[in-house]
């Protein structure tokens, strides 16, 4: 347990290092682009086809981890045939701005969050980046509390056969006992948190 928590610390270290800047989107500009976005991720409860899962809630996601999910997919370290083709015709700014319009959709509960502790170990490792109570600590990671469980179980099976590239997850998820994936999934998406884009 003292390995994990010690291994937990030099990575978040590690990464707190490796941040990249960010430029700054402008919202409003990017409300018109971002509209076409609420066609999946403004309908509650809409499921992707196959696999079947919750396409996410992206309501008050961080903005800059929004930039990072878009240019992944226009670069092919994430493979969905819609995203990908969606972010490929997107420049960088459109990007940027879109990823602020996205993130201005969301609640206050999305921006503070709570403190209260995860129930159980390998939720208290994820609590390093996803905060106490899966709220990001970091505008480039993403907030968990909220999101679809459906969804943030085939993420972290992503990340575990690499088929979502991501050196810090792809290890953390490697660590993650099998029997745990759906009890974190389940424990990060019955908190308050991310909430389904609503076309205003």
């Amino acid at each position: 347990m003292k390995i994990a928590a010690n291994a937990a610390t030099l990575l978040l270290a590690m990464v707190f290092l490796a941040q990249p800047a960010l430029a700054e989107g402008d919202a409003e500009a990017g409300k018109e682009l971002g509209y076409t976005c609420l066609g999946c991720h403004g309908i509650e409860g809409y499921r992707n086809a196959y696999p079947s899962y919750r396409v996410p809630k992206l309501g008050g996601q961080k903005a800059g981890y929004l930039v990072i999910a878009l240019k992944g997919y226009r670069s092919g370290e994430r493979s969905h045939p819609t995203m990908q083709a969606q972010a490929t015709s997107m420049s960088d700014q459109e990007i940027e701005d879109v990823a602020a319009y996205l993130a201005s959709l969301g609640g206050e509960t999305v921006a503070s969050g709570g403190e209260k502790a995860p129930p159980f170990e390998p939720a208290t490792a994820c609590a390093a980046c996803h905060g106490q109570n899966g709220i990001s600590v970091n505008a480039q990671w993403p907030t968990l509390a909220g999101q679809y469980e459906s969804y943030l179980e085939r993420s972290l099976r992503q990340y575990r056969d690499g088929s979502r590239a991501n050196a810090i997850m792809g290890a953390q998820a490697a660590i993650i006992a099998e029997e745990d994936i759906p009890r974190l999934a389940s424990y990060f998406a019955s908190l308050e948190g991310l909430e389904t884009t609503k076309v205003d």
